[in-house]
């Protein structure tokens, strides 16, 4: 079908996410027709470096071989069946793995399809397991300020990004927002670390002032991404970890954008040598092949639900919970972690990153260039309005898929780009910023 036919039928149809739709009367909508390893082709042949893992998700590339085969054989044995009821080999199997790294802590594993829905989980679960241990008042959840857990009704109550929240205010029970231990507000002589304690300070005096209402605090650990890749201090989860035993307050560990090799650890809340009580997944889950969220807990949540009475059980269900397919994904997934020992091969491919944002990006009016693992971002300076929209379009010219989140610019490619792949997606990425700096 031409390029122009598909983008008008596109056009027409297609309410496309996050996205005001007037403003693709100027600026580019791309027909992607096949996929290879990091690399995107649009319908006129043109490749992109995909640079942001399409939206966070896809991280051992596009069409990966070793995922397609697991899905082939899965197609011949089982597409889905509903899970009230009913087991299937993939779902016990992923459940096992995923319960195997957290050394056993988590050791129940509830399934959805997206990351929103996994926020409503384990905020439903928390509040649903102080109901039925007596504790019917701790009912309120705790959100850092700037972050970001979903749009769904529920997710958006524990958002802290105005865009998303104002529209839908009149819906929602807002949490309590505390302060983010966002290492860019260091003061004079201050470290992370010390940013990291004061906001650990406010969080204790919130929960001394009000636990008693408290279910649990929700955090994106060690990055905060929808607020422009707001990187912090391991410190903030230790001492947020004290508070909640202190306090009798579950912690929910979103980690849908961080998990999976992202942070520079299998999972980021390793690096504070914690646990949580509650942790959500989704994004790389699947390798970016299917929707797939799931949501670990601890066997003490777990027990509270475990009773002869209905209304005493977690009353929350989806139709394609554990879908077989998506199950068998994850699990070729996990297999690529273990056979490529993904996570030390991945602190080579940060340095890369790391390197080259350091050796391009020096003159340029960038501030805070920051790096966890494979996610590196930095803040624009100058541009003019609109940065966002005309720095993709830039970035598209100069053969790359980045979206920036406002004036922040942040690359998180899949765990596949060699040395000179990875510094010609940092060069591509410089090229596009002196091309919007030019033309303003």
């Amino acid at each position: 079908m031409p390029e122009r036919d598909l983008l008008a039928r596109s056009l027409a149809a297609v309410w496309h996410p996050c996205t005001q739709m007037k403003h693709h009367e100027r600026l580019p909508l791309l027909a992607i027709v096949r996929g290879d390893g990091p690399w995107l082709e649009d319908a006129t042949g043109r490749r992109l470096i995909d640079g942001v893992s399409s939206w966070w998700t896809n991280l051992f590339g596009h069409c990966n071989p070793r995922i397609n085969a697991a899905l082939k054989d899965q197609l011949g044995r089982l597409e889905h069946a509903m899970l009230a009821g009913f087991t299937h080999e993939p779902v016990v199997a992923l459940s096992e793995r995923l319960s195997a790294l957290t050394e056993g802590h988590l050791g129940h594993v509830f399934y959805a399809s997206d990351g929103a829905s996994a926020t409503e989980i384990a905020l439903k679960m928390s509040q649903h397991y102080w109901r039925n241990v007596g504790q019917p008042a701790k009912n309120r959840f705790l959100c850092l300020e700037g972050s970001y857990h979903g749009e769904t009704v529920g997710a958006l109550a524990v958002t802290d990004v105005a865009i998303f929240r104002e529209a839908y205010a009149p819906l929602l029970r807002p949490a309590t927002v505390v302060p983010t231990p966002d290492a860019r507000l260091a003061r004079s002589g201050e470290s992370a670390a010390d940013v990291a304690q004061r906001a650990a300070a406010a969080l204790e005096q919130t929960l001394e002032q009000d636990h008693e209402r408290i279910a649990a605090l929700i955090v994106e650990p060690l990055v905060q991404g929808a607020a422009g890749m707001v990187m912090y201090d391991p410190e903030y989860l230790r001492l947020a970890r004290r508070l909640c035993d202190r306090y009798r307050v579950h912690l929910i560990a979103d980690e849908i954008a961080v998990g999976f090799g992202r942070s520079g650890s299998f999972f980021a809340f390793e690096q504070a040598a914690i646990q949580p009580d509650l942790l959500c997944l989704s994004k790389g889950i699947s390798g970016g092949y299917l929707p797939l969220s799931a949501v670990l807990c601890t066997d003490d949540i777990y027990r509270a639900f475990y009773d002869d009475s209905v209304t005493r059980a977690f009353l929350h269900s989806h139709s394609y919970t554990g879908n077989a397919l998506a199950c068998r994904a994850a699990l070729a997934v996990l297999d690529i972690f273990d056979e490529d020992d993904v996570v030390a091969t991945n602190r080579q491919r940060a340095r890369w990153l790391g390197d080259a944002a350091t050796e391009l990006l020096a003159e340029r009016p960038v501030t805070h260039l920051r790096q966890r693992g494979m996610i590196l971002a930095f803040d624009v300076t100058g541009g003019g309005e609109d940065f966002a929209a005309r720095y993709f379009a830039a970035a598209v010219d100069h053969g790359a898929l980045l979206r920036p989140i406002g004036r922040t610019v942040y690359l998180m490619p899949p765990y596949v780009l060699d040395q000179s792949l990875t510094h010609e997606l940092v060069l591509r990425a410089t090229k596009a910023l002196d091309a919007v700096l030019a033309a303003h």
